[in-house]
């Protein structure tokens, strides 16, 4: 009778440790999705896709951290502008491949009417963004996303007194990168 209670003590532990562990994701997931989602949603422009972005960012810290980690929320930040980066970057090539698939097929349409100037800009700064190394990429994003640097600083695990140099030296980075790429 004496390993049937411990058993059943054990067993209590363990739902209590795991019913924490689920509150404590709860708490982080409440405290955290809105910015994480902006992040996602300041690199996409779509706030669909980046809810899926949030999503899967906090799937994967679960699966691989403890909410009470106390770098969760950076690994969330840094998680969310990857993973949207890493998305445009696949739009990119799904675009390129379809563009030269409607070459070859002779069904290339492009109606300049309704294009406007303000979302082909963001659409070349989106793609110089996405041309840029992973760190000035997130570095932007970030700081964009409304951070701190000290917040920026945690995210990449690195000291607040070098933000303000990475930060530079990626939108050198960025501005050069747009040049390029509307000088084709």
């Amino acid at each position: 009778m004496g390993v049937t209670l411990e058993a059943a003590s054990e067993a209590g532990r363990r739902n209590g440790a795991v019913k924490s562990n689920e509150e404590s994701f709860e708490a982080l997931f409440a405290a955290e999705y809105a910015r994480v989602a902006g992040i996602a949603n300041r690199v996409l422009a779509d706030p669909h896709e980046a809810e899926d972005v949030a999503q899967e960012a906090f799937i994967d810290f679960n699966r691989l951290h403890s909410a009470t980690a106390p770098y969760a929320a950076a690994w969330l930040y840094r998680a969310a502008a990857h993973k949207a980066l890493n998305r445009i970057r696949g739009r990119r090539r799904r675009e390129r491949r379809e563009f030269s698939q409607a070459i070859d097929e002779g069904a290339r349409t492009m109606d300049p009417e309704h294009v406007l100037e303000a979302s082909e800009d963001r659409r070349q700064v989106r793609q110089a963004l996405a041309r840029l190394a992973p760190k000035p990429a997130t570095v932007l994003v970030l700081r964009a996303s409304g951070l701190s640097y000290a917040e920026v600083a945690q995210s990449l695990g690195v000291g607040v007194g070098q933000i303000g140099t990475l930060l530079r030296r990626a939108e050198a980075a960025l501005r050069k990168e747009v040049t390029r790429g509307s000088s084709f």
